[in-house]
């Protein structure tokens, strides 16, 4: 069943979206040569006391930490740790979240540490953003679950990708509802499977984690020992954006985004919907 929110609701996940926005900005700023992936964890926990919220990846599913900070060729789940420290050149995703009055925000980026990185680093990043927010524009009355899927696809396909190939796109994970837990029906798929068939009706409360991770070769993944750390099965490098959204009587509102999605959705000829919280 797909929980349909409320704009009473939806006013209270733009709160805990805004508290994402905000550890996401602290992280930025201390995800640089010399700190460990701890650090991060540990500016996110401070970020979530000052706003009197919750984390909702600290032990879901046992998860020892915080946010999840995945280093280069770890596509997602990776495990903040003071033995993992960032140097100049590598790229780090960072996936967190925030439950504020029982709601839930979740969102990641991908950042880039020190400098004298790759053009083919920074298009990944750019393709996998871009590729969101594709997925974001979708988010229309009267489409279905599959729209997002078929426009995340369709923009990562249509670039052209350095050195040649294709981008892999990851087949293991992908976006999901969110609301009053942090993963509910329906999952979504980053690419259109037909076995799946077109999935439901986009209608007014309905709210997604889109979250494409796409990497510079394969599109498939393995698991640590340590159970969490998801990584790529030929090393290659990876990416991942996300950012949780509501479709409202007035279009799609990002949650987890500072202007709500304004700027950006504005680049796909859409309108995002009023910030319920001003």
């Amino acid at each position: 069943m797909v929980q349909i929110k409320t704009p009473e609701q939806i006013a209270k996940m733009r709160a805990a979206g805004l508290v994402v926005a905000a550890i996401h900005a602290a992280t930025r700023e201390v995800a640089v040569p010399g700190a460990s992936t701890k650090d991060l964890d540990e500016v996110a926990r401070k970020v979530l006391a000052e706003h009197g919220a919750k984390s909702n990846f600290l032990g879901y599913g046992g998860f020892p930490a915080t946010i999840c900070t995945s280093v280069n060729d770890v596509v997602v789940h990776g495990i903040p740790s003071e033995d993992v420290v960032l140097k100049d050149g590598d790229v780090i995703s960072i996936d967190c979240g925030a439950i504020v009055d029982g709601w839930h925000g979740d969102a990641a980026y991908t950042a880039f540490v020190g400098s004298g990185h790759a053009p083919e680093l920074i298009e990944l990043s750019r393709v996998t953003e871009e590729s969101m927010w594709a997925g974001i524009a979708a988010m229309k009355q009267g489409n279905r679950l599959v729209d997002v899927s078929r426009a995340v696809e369709t923009y990562i396909r249509r670039q052209p990708k350095p050195g040649g190939g294709r981008y892999g796109i990851i087949e293991d994970y992908g976006g999901h509802g969110i609301g009053t837990e942090m993963h509910m029906d329906p999952h979504l798929l980053n690419y259109v499977d037909r076995r799946r068939g077109k999935g439901p009706k986009l209608v007014p409360g309905f709210c997604l984690a889109i979250e494409p991770m796409v990497s510079l070769g394969t599109p498939r993944t393995e698991v640590l020992e340590d159970d969490w750390t998801v990584i790529t099965t030929d090393g290659t490098w990876s990416s991942h954006w996300e950012h949780s959204v509501a479709l409202t009587e007035e279009g799609p509102l990002v949650l987890t985004s500072p202007d709500g999605g304004r700027a950006k959705l504005a680049e796909h000829g859409v309108t995002a919907a009023p910030d319920p919280l001003g």
